[in-house]
């Protein structure tokens, strides 16, 4: 049941619930969920706080509203978005490829030092680190900073192994709506370098993204360190990134 003392919001609460019951299989593609009247009644809230957490839910992609019918699950979709490589573990995935992900720094709040490319600069962000694995080899590390405010609780966040768009569609209810990166040919040292598997000598792919929300810009700031001597990335015109 919801907990009314928590400092999640109830509508929230709901969601991730009902996210839970449809990765569960409770409720599975095609299927309508309950009524709004009856997960009001079953939780004993408001219908506004369950219309909330259904629109987190249709943000997501999770659920649709087909108008006079209700609210069915969707299928799942095969879809590449923009938070790495086209969203690290999709990208590689649809290669056959399988990506393992290991936290170099759990999600922690720190202070952005002021300067640089960094959206986030000055201000308290949410910042995680983590090195993305094939067939045990290292290929991609990934610094992200993510805005305090938007993502507030993503320390209690389980994202081991985990797609980052999805914690951040299902969770938050969001998805980009726009964005910047740049590209250069870079060189890495230190413990990321050797996380890496790379020397101060070894030329690497280097990527700066920001990421836009709606009344969020520049939420998330992510820099990508790619080793190119096992993969060729490109990136599709008008479409999101492939790696």
């Amino acid at each position: 049941m919801l907990n009314p003392a928590s400092p999640l919001p109830l509508y929230r609460q709901l969601a991730e619930i009902l996210t839970e019951r449809i990765r569960r299989g409770d409720y599975p593609p095609g299927e309508r969920l309950p009524a709004e009247t009856r997960l009001a009644r079953d939780f004993r809230i408001g219908r506004p706080t369950v219309r909330q957490a259904l629109d987190n839910l249709v943000r997501g992609g999770l659920v649709e509203r087909r108008r006079g019918s209700g609210t069915f699950v969707r299928a799942p979709r095969a879809e590449v978005d923009l938070f790495s490589l086209a969203g690290t573990l999709s990208a590689f995935q649809e290669r056959g490829l399988v990506l393992a992900t290991r936290l170099l720094r759990a999600a922690r709040l720190v202070r952005v030092p002021p300067g640089g490319a960094n959206p986030l600069a000055g201000t308290r962000a949410y910042q995680l680190e983590r090195l993305s694995l094939v067939d045990g080899q290292p290929v991609l590390l990934e610094a992200l900073w993510l805005h305090a405010e938007v993502f507030r609780g993503l320390e209690r966040e389980d994202l081991a192994g985990r797609s980052l768009s999805a914690v951040v569609a299902e969770r938050y209810g969001l998805r980009p709506c726009g964005g910047r990166q740049t590209f250069r040919i870079g060189t890495l040292g230190g413990a990321r370098g050797a996380a890496l598997g790379v020397t101060p000598a070894t030329p690497i792919l280097v990527v700066e993204r920001r990421l836009d929300f709606p009344g969020a810009d520049g939420a998330i700031y992510a820099e990508l360190f790619c080793r190119t001597d096992r993969f060729v990335y490109a990136q599709t015109l008008g479409g999101a990134a492939h790696g």
